[in-house]
This record gives structure tokens, C-alpha cells and sequence, in this order.
């Protein structure tokens, strides 16, 4: 099974993709989960002409390294708003999908809206939920069709979403794409969000072959932390029993980008003081973690049989 971990892990340490990709490929790590989440975004080098430059140098720069690209995350937003930011974030997603075209990527995660006017205990918000999120999906079909890329939904957990509808569970999630109907659309079973919620085996079977990547990471079981495994409260073999009871095929995919918690977390920031030299995670502490990541998920697949690429 490949082994992979995101280029977002270095996001706060190089503000190029190259430096990101040889960071990963430092730490054991030969396959990529390419982490576009941050490129809705103007400024962002793939939303400027020249893009197709920038794509086939990182393209380049993999195989030289013996790496490839087997996973990517597309620009963070929420598609249920409407206006401007909405614009630049269909633009930015059908971008996501002409680089993974480029580069040889199967799918890309995308995140689904959210309305505080659509809560989970409201009867008939589940359809209208669905609905309006097909709204969006549908404006990307076009370019899913002429691209081949899959486009992946993700879990979520209420400690994220409070009581908006979303797809918290595998079931809701096969609802979803039963009601979709699109051969390009697939699930990405994100397990850091499935255990603040407290369950993963049964949503992984209720998935089965709908099941396309996993974002594998840990918590302590309050909150959406992205902690390495072994750090948190996660059972790694309720995750591994379902991977292997419904035949995923891969790849493993780490999203442990806050193993080093930044001094400014969106889950709590770190205490100040008056002197601060170190207050945010040094490189080669990050660059540590990173190689003890790739030793994790070797050590988890060997265990469970796994051949680990």
C-alpha cells in the first residue's frame, strides 16, 4: 500500500511547494497528497497566468525524486456562500482539478457547504442539504467530465459544525452519493473528525467501495486537532479492521499537520510571553516528526500485513 502524507504539512515553513514536496521526500515519504487548500486565493502562483509552468515543475521535481502524486486536496471554502468568495472558490476548485489532470492525480477533496439556516434536528434539511451542495457539485461537473478527476466529500464532526446539517457518518455520507448519482464523485473518510464523534468501523463498511482516500489522524477526542497517531484517543485498529474488511485499496494518507501545534491554532493558542524565541514549532522539530510519521504508518500497515510503498 503507498504511504503518503500532504505537502501541508511544511505550509508553515516554505512558502513554495517544492521546498514541500523535499521536506516530505526527507522524511521517508515517496508518494504526495498535494495540498491546494490555502490557493483559493488570487495571489496564489496556480491562479496566475504561467500556472501550467508551476504544475510541470513540480511534476519535474517528483520524478526526480522518485516520487508521484497520488492524492490532493482542493481550496478550503464553503460553496453555500454566495457572492465573490464563492466565484473564487469554483474557479479555484476547477483549477485543483486541471493540476491533478496535469499531474496524474485520481481525485481531490472537497469540502461541502454548511447553513446556519439547515440544522441537523430539522425535518427535511437532509434533502435540502443535499440540494444545495449538488448546486455547486453540479458547477464542477463539467470540468470533473473533460479532467477524469474524482471529486472526494469528507466527514466532518459537530465539534467543527455545531448542529448544521453535514456528513458526519459513513451512511450519510453513501446517502449523499446515492443521491448524486455521478460515477466522478467518491467518499474521503477523514478519521481524526470520525473520532470526535466516536465511530469509524461501521461508517467505513457502510462506505465499502464508495470509499476513494482517507485523511489519517489522531485527536484527543474533543476536538479537530490533526495530531499523529499515538498522540490522541484514536483506536488505529477499528480504522485498520475496516480498511481491510472492505478491501481499500489505498493510498494511506496522513493529514497530521499539527503534530507541532503553531503558536496561533484556530483550536487554542499557545500561553505568551513577553520573550519569544521558540514560541512557534523550529523547523527540525517539525522535520523529526515528519520521519516518525512515515515510521508510524510503516509500522501500522506492516502490522496488519501490508506490503508499505
Amino acid at each position: 500500500m503507498k504511504l503518503a502524507s500532504t505537502t501541508g504539512d511544511f505550509t508553515r515553513y516554505f512558502p513554495d511547494t517544492e521546498s514541500r514536496i523535499r521536506a516530505l521526500y526527507r522524511a521517508g515519504f515517496r508518494h504526495i497528497d498535494l495540498s491546494l487548500y490555502r490557493d483559493a486565493d488570487p495571489a496564489s502562483v496556480f491562479m496566475k497566468e504561467g500556472w501550467e509552468r508551476e504544475v510541470s515543475r513540480l511534476a519535474e521535481i517528483a520524478g526526480e525524486l522518485g516520487m508521484d502524486f497520488v492524492q490532493s486536496h482542493a481550496p478550503g471554502g464553503n460553496p453555500l456562500e454566495r457572492g465573490p468568495k464563492r466565484d473564487l472558490l469554483l474557479a479555484s476548485t476547477v483549477r485543483s482539478l486541471e493540476i491533478c489532470a496535469m499531474l496524474g492525480i485520481p481525485n481531490t477533496v472537497v469540502h461541502l457547504g454548511w447553513a446556519d439556516d439547515l440544522l441537523y434536528e430539522d425535518k427535511g434539511a437532509e434533502e435540502a442539504y443535499f440540494a444545495r451542495n449538488m448546486e455547486f457539485i453540479g458547477e464542477l461537473i463539467p470540468a470533473m467530465e473533460k479532467t477524469g478527476v474524482m471529486v472526494l466529500a469528507e466527514n466532518s464532526t459537530h465539534a467543527n459544525m455545531g448542529n448544521r446539517w453535514y456528513l458526519y457518518t459513513g451512511q450519510e455520507m453513501k446517502d449523499f452519493l446515492d443521491y448524486a448519482g455521478h460515477p466522478l464523485l467518491g467518499a474521503c473518510w477523514d478519521t481524526g473528525h470520525a473520532n470526535v464523534e466516536g465511530h469509524q468501523y461501521s461508517d467505513l463498511t457502510a462506505l465499502g467501495k464508495d470509499l476513494c482516500a482517507i485523511h489519517f489522524n489522531d485527536n484527543r477526542g474533543g476536538g479537530d486537532e490533526h495530531v499523529m497517531p499515538y498522540l490522541g484517543t484514536m483506536s488505529v485498529d477499528e480504522i485498520l479492521c475496516g480498511l481491510r474488511d472492505i478491501g481499500f485499496p489505498g493510498p494511506f494518507t496522513f493529514e497530521c499537520d499539527s503534530s507541532a501545534r503553531p503558536a496561533d491554532y484556530w483550536q487554542g493558542n499557545r500561553r505568551r510571553w513577553k520573550e519569544e524565541r521558540i514560541a512557534e514549532p523550529p523547523l527540525p522539530v517539525q522535520e523529526a516528526l515528519e520521519h516518525a510519521l512515515y515510521v508510524c504508518g510503516e509500522t501500522i500497515l506492516k502490522a496488519y500485513g501490508y506490503e508499505v510503498e
